[in-house]
């Protein structure tokens, strides 16, 4: 009797055991996180940051893939459509608005919330990223802000110095820009303008300084003022009427002004801190930065970003915003960052040595209290990617007014009267 009793016992009770440890199995299943980046250099990899994460979170694995910043947009775009997007990829400010109103951004407040790492991102990033509707959909990850770099031998040389209104701007633009070698043809030039694709970052600079807004506060087009159009009229002079710029500004990108500054033809641009090791390579301490000079009403920057966003799609929500929290944490955001060469998000890391004597990141930090971002709005991406670059470039060459100009950008955003 108690043979058998022995035998039912394994008969009905292991198999369960063995069941059930093949569940603990399937629970212990490692899960992908698919991640979409960028960086301005393709031989930078985030593989350390990677094997860190995996390390120390043994049943995520991190599936990232580089992918070209003229085609990330649409490509992401793309995705979502075909319904097959990253579980997290990098999101830049501007896309916000459109991706939230496609529902393809899954809200993270109740992650950020119980995030300890929270109250060492700058405040001023959580301000700047809160979508209009109260919600967060972005993960910080790098700040970016816009500053003048200028060269120093230069303003040496004449005497001048580094300008702070706009009117100081144009006088010594225009001592720079000069012929060097008496052959009648200007050899320097005082401001490389990027009039193609991201050159909205310079027009803001001078425009939106001096009395322009896209939308008011009131929610109406700000956009064709008086002052707006004057404002948008004294930044195309820089180009048609001063002559401060190089007669390639209307289709200039970011490589031909940033090469332009490497090889002296300009004196001054406008970017930001991902160009300055490049320059320093260069030019050494040639090269210096400032913040970038007042308008008729005050200062403006742009402050470029990358943020992380978590995909609606992703089925594995929780390990994403994981690995978000994970390049977000200061240790890890530092490493980030040197592979960026852009700045830290978090206030621990703008306190050390290092980011209080680099005179670049000094120009950032002190540009923070007047850094702003374009309003969140839908067609705000369209704006930046495709109407403004064509437009600025009619009006660069003199096919359109001022004023066509300002009109094309309220039409867009608002509509035909």
């Amino acid at each position: 009797m108690k043979r058998w009793m022995i035998v039912l016992f394994f008969g009905l009770v292991l198999p369960g055991l063995i069941f059930s440890g093949g569940a603990k199995e399937q629970k212990a299943e490692v899960k992908t996180v698919r991640f979409w980046y960028h960086f301005d250099n393709p031989e930078t990899s985030v593989k350390p940051l990677i094997e860190k994460f995996e390390r120390e979170n043994p049943g995520i694995k991190i599936q990232a893939e580089m992918v070209a910043w003229d085609a990330y947009f649409q490509k992401l775009l793309t995705s979502i459509a075909g319904g097959n997007p990253p579980d997290v990829s990098q999101i830049k400010l501007w896309w916000q608005p459109q991706l939230v109103e496609m529902k393809a951004l899954a809200p993270l407040d109740d992650y950020i919330a119980k995030w300890p790492g929270r109250t060492d991102v700058y405040e001023k990033i959580w301000e700047l990223t809160r979508h209009t509707d109260g919600k967060q959909y972005l993960m910080p990850l790098q700040m970016v802000i816009l500053y003048l770099y200028y060269r120093a031998d230069m303003f040496k040389e004449l005497g001048l110095k580094v300008p702070t209104t706009r009117e100081e701007f144009l006088d010594v633009a225009k001592k720079l820009t000069r012929d060097t070698n008496g052959d009648g043809q200007i050899d320097v030039y005082g401001f490389g303008i990027r009039g193609g694709r991201g050159g909205h970052d310079y027009w803001g600079t001078f425009v939106l300084s001096s009395g322009a807004e896209i939308i008011t506060k009131e929610g109406k087009s700000g956009l064709t003022t008086p002052e707006a159009i004057a404002a948008n009229q004294w930044y195309i002079d820089l180009f048609r009427v001063h002559k401060v710029s190089p007669p390639t500004t209307p289709t200039d990108g970011f490589n031909e002004v940033i090469a332009n500054m490497k090889s002296g033809k300009t004196a001054m641009t406008i970017h930001h801190l991902g160009s300055s090791k490049g320059l320093v390579d260069v030019l050494g301490d040639r090269i210096s930065a400032a913040p970038v000079p007042r308008g008729t009403k005050g200062a403006w920057t742009s402050f470029g970003d990358e943020e992380n966003g978590v995909l609606a799609a992703s089925k594995v929500k929780d390990e994403a915003f994981k690995w978000c929290a994970f390049l977000a944490t200061a240790e890890n955001n530092a490493l980030w960052q040197k592979s960026s060469g852009q700045i830290s998000i978090n206030k621990s890391n703008g306190q050390t040595k290092e980011a209080q004597e680099n005179r670049f990141m000094k120009a950032s930090v002190d540009s923070t209290p007047f850094a702003g971002v374009l309003p969140a709005h839908p067609k705000v991406a369209e704006f930046v990617e495709s109407v403004w670059p064509a437009t600025m470039q009619r009006a660069f060459l003199g096919q359109i007014t001022s004023e066509q100009m300002m009109k094309i950008f309220e039409e867009h955003f608002f509509g035909k009267k």
